[in-house]
């Protein structure tokens, strides 16, 4: 019995239940880190603002109240957007660029399988629908991917800068100056200095993932090519 069939015995032998779980243990778990370190975000969130608004001569706020802030929602789809934007330009940039060497990139020297025009697949059962259906449909779900993150960004965008502006306005009536409107504030230098330094950092992350998979690896994980794999060998 080969390695393949063991584990194809062995996962068939497990409950639905622990099935499911085992096949979605990724996405759970980042789920649940993402609601996680989100509520530890309002909590400490919160708290901070309250201590703030005391300084000032205000009142504290409970943690319903301070989801309605904006300082809340500024501080939430600041981070959004950036997350986003990374993962939007990253999905479109390894569409078109190479890096010899890196898990990262698709390989430089031969084709690869996501280049593959789904028009041309032998089409199944299993076959994903908008391919199956053709014309229009297609062409938007070959770039769905890219356009779900785009939306994502902007409406991130959108929602900073909202939420932004009625925090920003809330220090300029504690300091007795005019508020500003929402385009006053996206055309503001502290607007772009939020949106720019986490930006920068977000592909900072991305250049070091993929400069640093040419050279070191991580046994196991799907982001490394195999621990005994030439450095200049391309693609995972």
């Amino acid at each position: 019995m080969t390695e393949q069939t063991k584990h194809q015995a062995a996962h068939s032998e497990t409950s639905p239940a622990r099935r499911w779980v085992k096949d979605h243990g990724l996405l759970l778990a980042n789920a649940g880190l993402f609601i996680a370190f989100f509520c530890g975000m309002i909590v400490s969130g919160a708290a901070n603002y309250s201590d703030e608004q005391q300084t000032h001569g205000g009142q504290a706020v409970g943690i319903v109240e301070y989801l309605s802030t904006g300082a809340f929602v500024e501080a939430t789809f600041e981070n959004w957007e950036s997350e986003f934007l990374q993962m939007a330009m990253y999905v479109v940039l390894t569409v078109f660029l190479f890096q010899r060497g890196s898990s990262e990139s698709k390989p430089v020297d031969k084709d690869a399988p996501q280049d593959e025009d789904p028009r041309e697949a032998k089409r199944t059962a299993k076959t994903p629908w908008p391919v199956r259906r053709g014309g229009w449909v297609l062409k938007l779900y070959e770039h769905s991917l890219s356009i779900l993150f785009a939306i994502l960004f902007l409406a991130s965008f959108a929602l900073h800068a909202i939420g932004g502006t009625s925090a920003y306005n809330e220090e300029q009536v504690s300091h007795g100056l005019e508020p500003v409107s929402t385009w006053g504030y996206i055309a503001s230098s502290q607007f772009w200095f939020e949106s720019f330094q986490n930006w920068q950092s977000e592909f900072l992350a991305v250049a070091v993932l993929v400069g640093a998979s040419v050279y070191l690896r991580e046994r196991g994980s799907p982001e490394s090519k195999p621990v005994a794999e030439p450095h200049y060998e391309t693609g995972a």
